[in-house]
């Protein structure tokens, strides 16, 4: 959908009914000196999509080095504006506009002007969308694309989507922000003074236990729990522990733990995924790593370090004490959002203000993941999913 005078439809500035032409010639862009001009590819609805909560955080000026120039919303711009949470994305949209008269909103890359700073698209929309998205990206001027994980929906996706971006000299980092999270750091310090020991990745859902529930997470998350929920985790193996296809020498998941259902989703239709998953992987060159995931464990996601044994000697939780202050005054500022938004908060604007800086002047954004290593960790998703769910049989 082009852009056009539509008031819905059309980038904004003080007139939400300027044509194209005077868009181009008369938005004074937001991005100074030193900041990358960011794209909100996909910001999705208020207090629920994690596109809006990137945005919310640009616009508090959390990232110093982003300027939120442009927001592209093809959805609540377009076909569902007149749903009840485009009505809410509508009413978002004057506040935004109200407090940020600068800012762009619409439903297209094709129509942004040319780049006046170093472009970053952050692209936050549904994973099927993104090989066709980066590709729109890197021809309207983008210089560096943040993607949201999974990044593509199979590995020969994302292989054509990193080559597609290395002809063009764009380069593709990676939203995962568990790379850079205190619990990670804290608890891979310790593990490091425990020459032997096993670190565990935890990570959690609250999701109601029951055949209705998950069948609903199941169908809406029809990718499978590796390659979603538990895929941050992956992406630390990946990063941190040698972990891709050619060096695992073994995996062995824990049955006791763990669970696979075939359940009917809301159309009816049967999906089969793990609602909890634990194992350990054993690499080539001698690493020792695990990860569970429980669908129904609650909202702490957590790391441990164990002694060859089994005594756990280290836990450390995602928010910490010191995190849970922020948290809480997060939680009464926007008290009906998305309630792990707040917890991984920091994380996400560690993320995005090291990519915007490396955009902006080169700086290395430190422990970002890379597109390489989201293929790696997508290979790995793939790979496990058939072999732990044999062993669960």
């Amino acid at each position: 959908m082009m852009f056009s005078r539509n008031a819905a439809l059309a980038f904004t500035t003080t007139s939400r009914t300027m044509s194209r032409r005077t868009f181009r010639s008369g938005l004074q862009m937001s991005a100074k000196p030193g900041q990358a001009e960011v794209v909100l590819v996909g910001c999705g609805a208020p207090n629920r999509g994690m596109g809006w909560y990137h945005g919310i955080q640009m616009l508090e000026g959390r990232c110093p080095s982003a300027a939120l120039d442009y927001i592209i919303e093809p959805w609540f711009l377009g076909a569902g504006a007149d749903s009840e949470p485009g009505q809410e994305f509508a009413t978002w949209q004057a506040e935004v506009l109200k407090e940020h008269p600068d800012v762009g909103f619409g439903t297209s890359l094709s129509e942004l002007p040319e780049p006046k700073a170093p472009r970053l698209a952050l692209i936050s929309g549904r994973t099927a969308d993104n090989p066709r998205l980066l590709e729109e990206a890197i021809a309207n001027g983008c210089k560096t694309i943040y993607l949201e994980k999974p990044g593509a929906p199979t590995v020969v996706e994302l292989e054509g989507m990193a080559e597609s971006a290395k002809k063009a000299g764009v380069e593709v980092l990676m939203g995962y922000n568990k790379n850079v999270c205190k619990y990670v750091r804290k608890t891979r310090e310790f593990a490091a003074t425990q020459p032997g020991s096993i670190t565990t990745f935890v990570s959690n859902n609250a999701y109601e236990n029951s055949p209705e529930s998950l069948g609903e997470c199941f169908e809406r998350n029809a990718e499978g729990m590796l390659k979603n929920m538990a895929i941050h985790e992956l992406a630390l193996l990946a990063s941190f522990y040698d972990v891709t296809v050619d060096n695992i020498a073994k995996v062995e998941a824990d049955k006791e733990f763990s669970s696979c259902q075939t359940l009917k989703g809301p159309s009816g239709k049967e999906f089969t995924d793990f609602d909890k998953i634990k194992f350990t992987i054993t690499t080539k060159t001698g690493q020792t790593v695990s990860v569970q995931a429980d669908r129904c464990g609650g909202t702490d996601s957590y790391a441990t370090v164990s002694s060859g044994e089994g005594e756990e000697l280290f836990r450390y939780y995602m928010p910490d004490e010191e995190d849970k202050v922020n948290v809480a005054a997060l939680e009464k500022k926007y008290p009906t959002a998305m309630p792990y938004f707040f917890t991984q908060d920091p994380d996400y604007v560690t993320v995005k203000e090291r990519v915007a800086k490396h955009t902006s002047d080169g700086s290395e954004a430190t422990g970002v993941a890379t597109i390489g290593v989201a293929v790696d960790t997508l290979k790995v998703a793939e790979y496990l999913t058939p072999i732990l769910q044999e062993q669960l049989k």
